[in-house]
């Protein structure tokens, strides 16, 4: 960490001056405009703190009262001047600043986990803590984490003598890219719209390459996370993590000229206009983590760990909680499907699979009744399958009317629940349709968890906010949609047609900073229980299974159906009943938003490589996989067929070369997949 003093530059130029003007007239006026002109220069600080290997470096500033930052990588700007600071009620921290102090620390940390895209990771980073007072003289520390591709910052306050919380009321935090940015950013949509007004959660099409100034689809600004291309010097992913209970989740405003993207709270109508949508915490204490990670190729992106990196967990959890795969009706089947016949045919497959769970989802309630749900626990559990079981999240913030309703929106109704679920050994739980970001709603998911945790049942969330950290917070957490999720492949056409996109997109944006639950590798051909009508699917079987490699969630869903188990090739039911969901390593290879992507992921000794292309052409790609050197490896591939909507899929060995070079073929909306 570096640091400059202007004030030791303005003395060195005031006494020369004045020694030269000595030989001169109007010595005095000289000399006390220099004078004021340094004096004000005395009060700018530089900061300076630079990455382990010195390529990434974040500087701050004061000027004229107002603080800003900048990122710098490998010597190319990659986020320009920008805004810190807020205003809260102890005064405002973005004007009429000075600055106090700076420290300087080395942070170096050993962790692991179980549910997301390494088991295990060293995190080295160089810590500078800045802080300055505002007119009240109440101090402001903002601390930034640089590693070697990622930037973590967040503001902290003290206890000021009988102030022992703090209301922000907005952030003046700003994230400024160079005009040569585009941009693949999803849109913050209206608040209560949508389905049984449902929105905002997370489910809106990302715009690929678009410009730096175009507007939002709603004018509400974009989501977490934002991935920005920084013209032909790299790529910047930007998000948060850390956030809980004490703060809203946040999300950037519409690009502005001068200001760049801000940070934004939530929207007032936001769960049925129920709640503040500032931000208020008790003291000492501070806001989530703003985080930055950029490289010059997408390979930092992809590989990013840095939503985990500057957390910790909150609770010890109550067991050791299994990670596995479940089977789910509702996708194709829909509604109907909740019934307890339905059921066992799927508790029967998971079986069958080698699966370790079945989701029964909504109205299950209604459709099967709580007795026997029981009865089915019992008859999984005796082929060696747990349930994991959908509930409403709650009944006053919209309007959706599958049940089990007003179960998990009150501590008591909801610990009598889960005290249910664990007589009869249910294992999990989906719980569905949040009303918005305001801080309460992020208490509740909190409490959802930490009671969950109490009566060994894992969470996954849908119709939600997007998951900042939460696997590692929360040793029971598994995932969120929070994303145009697979139901929209049954919903309409369109959406079946973009599945590539889509599935293309998310390894370097949503699914880069959080476990998705992407809601189910589809294996059904056509978007019907009879497999034979209604639209079709437009990616290939080897595409489905390569993405449940891609698609990283602890608890994956593999959407196959009683049907396809004599459907489908052999090859691909024995693949689909070994896929691993949790990764010791992940390694990106090649791609690009969108269109294709490539990547390594390590289970143990065993690596799967595979790819999704997301074009309507043909892919020959020529690959280095160093990891897969000498090995003898399993290749799955296709190959056009003219009686056929669909390529036909194939699997032979094949041998690496010693160089680990291998060349591959991607048909058109197909994959590949070595293992």
């Amino acid at each position: 960490m570096y640091k400059f003093h202007y004030l030791r530059t303005c003395k060195f130029a005031i006494t020369n001056y004045l020694s030269y003007s000595m030989k001169t007239t109007n010595k005095l006026i000289a000399a006390s405009l220099l004078i004021a002109v340094c004096s004000q220069m005395a009060w700018a600080e530089k900061n300076v703190v630079k990455s382990p290997d010195g390529k990434l470096v974040v500087t701050t500033e004061d000027t004229d009262g107002k603080l800003f930052y900048t990122v710098d990588y490998n010597g190319k700007k990659m986020i320009i001047k920008s805004r810190l600071g807020l205003e809260s009620s102890l005064g405002d921290f973005s004007q009429n600043l000075k600055y106090e102090t700076v420290a300087t620390d080395k942070i170096s940390k050993h962790y692991v986990m179980r549910s997301t895209k390494a088991s295990a990771v060293d995190y080295e980073a160089n810590q500078m803590n800045v802080t300055y007072v505002n007119e009240k003289k109440i101090p402001m520390t903002v601390t930034f984490n640089v590693s070697n591709n990622d930037v973590a910052f967040r503001y902290s306050f003290r206890q000021q003598g009988d102030n022992r919380h703090i209301i922000i009321y907005k952030e003046a935090t700003a994230f400024q890219l160079p005009e040569q940015t585009t941009t693949f950013l999803s849109p913050q949509s209206d608040p209560m719209i949508g389905w049984k007004r449902t929105k905002p959660s997370y489910e809106e099409e990302y715009t690929p390459n678009a410009p730096l100034t175009a507007k939002s689809k709603y004018g509400r600004g974009y989501t977490f996370p934002c991935l920005f291309r920084i013209g032909n010097d790299g790529w910047a992913l930007i998000s948060e993590t850390g956030t809980r209970s004490s703060y809203p989740g946040c999300r950037i405003a519409d690009y502005d000229k001068e200001k760049g993207y801000e940070i934004a709270f939530p929207m007032k109508e936001e769960c049925d206009g129920i709640g503040s949508n500032n931000a208020v915490f008790a003291l000492p204490g501070s806001t989530p983590w703003r985080t930055i990670t950029v490289g010059e190729t997408l390979k930092p992106i992809v590989e990013t760990t840095i939503p985990y990196d500057v957390v910790d967990p909150l609770y010890e959890p109550s067991e050791q909680y299994k990670s596995g795969r479940y089977t789910w009706s509702w996708l194709i089947w829909q509604d109907n499907s909740a019934n307890y016949n339905d059921q066992k045919q799927f508790v029967d497959l998971s079986a069958a699979m080698g699966y370790e769970y079945v989701l029964v989802d909504g109205l299950w309630d209604d459709q099967t009744g709580r007795e026997r749900i029981a009865e089915l626990s019992r008859y999984a559990q005796s082929k060696g399958v747990h349930l994991m079981l959908w509930y409403n999240s709650n009944g006053t913030e919209n309007d959706a009317p599958q049940g089990p309703h007003n179960c998990m929106d009150k501590s008591i109704e909801r610990k009598k629940e889960m005290a249910w679920m664990k007589s009869i050994g249910v294992k999990g739980i989906k719980v569905d349709f949040f009303g918005g970001d305001k801080q309460h709603t992020m208490q509740l998911y909190e409490d959802i968890l930490s009671d969950a945790n109490d009566y060994g049942i894992q969470c996954i969330f849908h119709g939600c906010t997007l998951p900042r950290g939460w696997e590692r917070m929360f040793p029971n957490y598994v995932s969120s949609e929070a994303v145009l999720a697979s139901e929209n492949v049954f919903f309409t056409e369109h959406h079946a047609k973009k599945e590539g996109f889509e599935l293309t997109m998310h390894p370097f944006c949503r699914n880069a900073v959080a476990s998705m639950d992407w809601g189910g590798t589809i294996m059904n051909r056509y978007m019907s229980r009879d497999n034979k009508s209604r639209h079709r699917r437009y990616t290939s079987d080897v595409f489905e299974m390569a993405a449940a490699i891609v698609n990283q969630a602890s608890i994956n869903c593999i959407a196959i159906y009683p049907n396809n188990l004599n459907e489908l090739p052999q090859h691909e039911i024995d693949f689909l009943k070994g896929v691993p969901t949790t990764w010791d390593e992940t390694r990106f290879i090649d791609g690009y938003p969108g269109k294709y992507v490539v990547m390594a992921r390590r289970h143990g000794a065993d690596w799967y490589v595979v790819g999704l292309n997301a074009t309507e052409k043909p892919m020959n790609l020529n690959l280095n996989l160093n990891m897969l050197s000498g090995k003898s490896v399993s290749y799955y591939y296709e190959t056009p067929d003219k009686k056929s909507l669909w390529p036909v899929s194939h699997v032979k060995n094949t041998n690496i070369g010693k160089n680990g070079k291998v060349k591959v073929v991607m048909q058109p909306n197909g994959g590949f997949i070595l293992k």
